[in-house]
This record gives structure tokens, sequence and C-alpha cells, in this order.
């Protein structure tokens, strides 16, 4: 398999790994634009068209971003360093190794050369209700924009643990008081190996007419 636009798309679904640890070295701006683009392919509710891309680049911003990260991933991740517990369909090995990216990824964000923030802009100021009706128009543009990266050789995880605090967000992207930001996703050229993902088996998940 190569990583260039052309991989098969089932080839790029099943080995789309959340890419963590990431290269501090730039990605060319054709590369990140291009990625926009593709995630303004998704569909979106009723065909508005109303998600938003913001790349931030800035080192100051980046920075800011990566301690509003840190402080979510503290909150969250405590439990899981102390006991990582296990899964059905993953050991307590796997989920420590997770847990340890996700903090590699904490203390490296502001390296990490492109910061991509999914938002959607609602045209009235944004209420919880508001910002929770959107959510089903991003998420598409989010998933398109995950598997063009690994089709590029682009490392990208998407993470909300960064916009907690959302009047935070707000100053430091700038935000109108229309828009809401729904995704962080860190993106860059991998440290590690792409490979093939880990799912439940589908007579697990899957039923025809009806559940039982």
């Amino acid at each position: 398999m190569t990583d260039s636009a052309d991989t098969n798309l089932f080839d790029v679904m099943y080995n789309c790994r959340a890419m963590r640890r990431l290269d501090s070295k730039e990605v060319p701006e054709p590369l990140l634009v291009k990625l926009i683009a593709a995630a303004n392919q998704a569909p979106s509710g009723s065909n508005v068209q109303n998600g938003r891309w913001i790349v931030v680049r800035d080192s100051g911003t980046k920075q800011k971003l990566a301690e509003l990260n840190r402080q979510g991933v503290e909150d969250y991740l405590t439990p899981l360093l102390e006991n990582p517990g296990s899964l059905p369909h993953q050991t307590e090995d796997k989920r420590r190794r997770m847990a340890q990216s996700v903090v590699w990824q904490m203390d490296h964000m502001h390296e990490i050369p492109a910061l991509i923030i999914a938002c959607m802009d609602f045209g009235v100021p944004v209420t919880a209700q508001i910002a929770a009706s959107g959510a089903g128009s991003i998420w598409p543009g989010i998933q398109n924009l995950l598997l063009a990266a690994r089709a590029l050789g682009l490392g990208a995880a998407p993470t909300t643990l960064a916009l907690g605090n959302t009047d935070a967000v707000k100053e430091v992207l700038q935000l109108p008081d229309s828009m809401a930001a729904y995704c962080l996703i860190p993106v860059g050229y991998p440290l590690g190996n792409f490979g093939p993902v880990t799912r439940k088996p589908l007579t697990d998940i899957m039923r025809f007419d009806h559940w039982s």
C-alpha cells in the first residue's frame, strides 16, 4: 500500500490509526489546503454548508491551545493512568499505551506543525441547544479530513479535550458569537507506523431488520 492520494479507499479506512505522536516537521500548505478541501466535500444537514475550519500554525496560538488541552487531558486521563483496566476488545496494556500516547501529545502539542479546529457558523448567537444540533453536520467533514490525511501519509487524531472551556477557546481563536468549535485535529508526519486498526467483529455490532 502506498501513501498517496489514490490509495484505495478501503485500505485507507482499515489502516487509519489514531496517530498522536507527530513530527515537528512543517506540513506544506498545499497539503493542509487539500485536507480542508476534502472536509468541505462532506454532507451537512439541509446542505447548509456551515462548517468552518481554522488551521493554526502560529506558535503563540498553538501554545495557548496546548495549555487548554493540558487542562482537559489532566482532568480526563488521571483515572485512566492510575488504573487503565481493560475491555473485551482492548487489553490493559493497549489501554495504557493509548493513554501514554495522549500524554505524549499533550506534552508536545505546541510543537505539532498544524492544529486544525473544526467549527460551525450558525449565523446567530450560539446557545448550548444550537451547538448540540450542529454536531451531525461537522463530524462527516472531520472524518473526511482524517481519511484524506491518511491517504496523504499524514498522521491525525481528533480530540475534544482542548475545547471544554468554550469562553477561552472563543478568545484564543477570536470566534464570533455565531461560531462554535467542535474538534481539534493535530496534523503532522507520523513518528510511528501506520497499520490495521482493531475493531469489534461485525457479529457483535450488526443485525438485519431488528436487534433481537
